[in-house]
């Protein structure tokens, strides 16, 4: 055991800006594009108790993840988790592997394991397709995966960018509605038509010949013309399964009006419902959502957010005990 009586973790948000080859088509499953985000997290401390209790939002799915990770690290679980924040659940912003990686590298510190998050990852089955959320928790800022090939345990990062600081990303949440997760999604994917080699090479070219640049260069538009092509690609693939190429209509209805607003980057982040969409400054974002605030009032179900790009990885707090 450690000499940590205290630990906190911050896991951030992120957006899945699409996958590049669904169907394996060059030789690999998936691969896969995003950004982490500041303003929503999962943030939960972890202490030494005389039995298990665990208080918070999303309280039951921690509780899940703390018995699988005890049983599999063979650690006791009387401990307290504490949380703060979490991000909320099957909306498309990774809260699911955010709460594992957070929960494992707190039990990894307080017990002192030496496990990577790539062991954590492997423990909790995270990355069985996007390697997205465990990018984004070692790395922060925008990454791309390599999806999974025969020998692939979890999807490699294969490019770590840091996003400009002055962009900003709008959300458009559906209050009513949770996106496919599950044996649900796992039944959509199953189900899917073969995505075409000739596609998955186009966007393959995209994001690695313009998209990529773009973010080096800081070109937002040209970043967002890329991103709004590969959604387009991968929102029709999906639309059988989820009713078209976004999940809800009033969302797909306010993103059309945003795409009049200046906003580029438009899409859905992973099966939903939730949409994005970027803008060059954080003054422009904030006007825009109070534009869509009022032309929407009608749609009460539909909410707006402004978020920035997180560069940070994933961070841990350590209290050494007093002795």
């Amino acid at each position: 055991m450690s000499s940590f009586t205290r630990i906190s973790v911050s896991a951030p948000a992120r957006l899945h800006m699409g996958f590049i080859d669904l169907s394996g088509s060059l030789g690999r499953h998936f691969g896969s594009i995003g950004i982490a985000l500041n303003e929503i997290n999962t943030w939960l401390t972890l202490s030494k108790a005389g039995q298990r209790r665990i208080t918070g939002p999303s309280a039951q799915r921690a509780d899940r993840c703390l018995t699988q990770l005890c049983d599999a690290l063979n650690v006791s679980d009387q401990l307290n988790i504490t949380i703060e924040s979490a991000i909320p659940e099957h909306v498309g912003l990774g809260s699911g592997t955010q709460m594992a990686l957070a929960i494992g590298s707190a039990l990894n510190a307080y017990y002192g394991l030496g496990l990577t998050v790539r062991d954590i990852a492997s423990v909790m089955d995270r990355g069985l397709r996007s390697g997205i959320g465990i990018g984004v928790f070692e790395h922060g800022g925008l990454v791309v995966d390599g999806g999974r090939g025969e020998k692939t345990i979890t999807p490699p990062v294969l490019v770590h960018l840091h996003v400009p600081s002055d962009w900003r990303f709008i959300l458009v949440f559906d209050r009513r509605g949770q996106g496919l997760h599950g044996k649900q999604e796992i039944a959509a994917f199953e189900s899917l038509p073969p995505f075409t080699q000739h596609e998955a090479e186009h966007l393959c070219y995209l994001i690695m010949m313009q998209g990529l640049p773009a973010v080096a260069e800081h070109d937002l538009k040209q970043f967002g013309h890329v991103i709004s092509q590969l959604q387009q690609a991968v929102g029709k693939h999906f639309s059988p399964a989820q009713g078209g190429i976004y999940a809800s209509k009033e969302v797909a209805k306010a993103m059309a009006w945003l795409t009049q607003q200046s906003a580029v980057a438009v899409g859905q982040t992973s099966w939903g419902p939730t949409g994005f969409c970027a803008v060059e400054s954080a003054d422009l974002a904030e006007e825009i959502v109070q534009q869509a605030r009022a032309q929407f009032e009608d749609l009460v179900n539909l909410d707006f957010a402004v978020v920035s790009a997180n560069n940070q990885k994933g961070t841990s707090r350590l209290v050494l005990s007093d002795g």
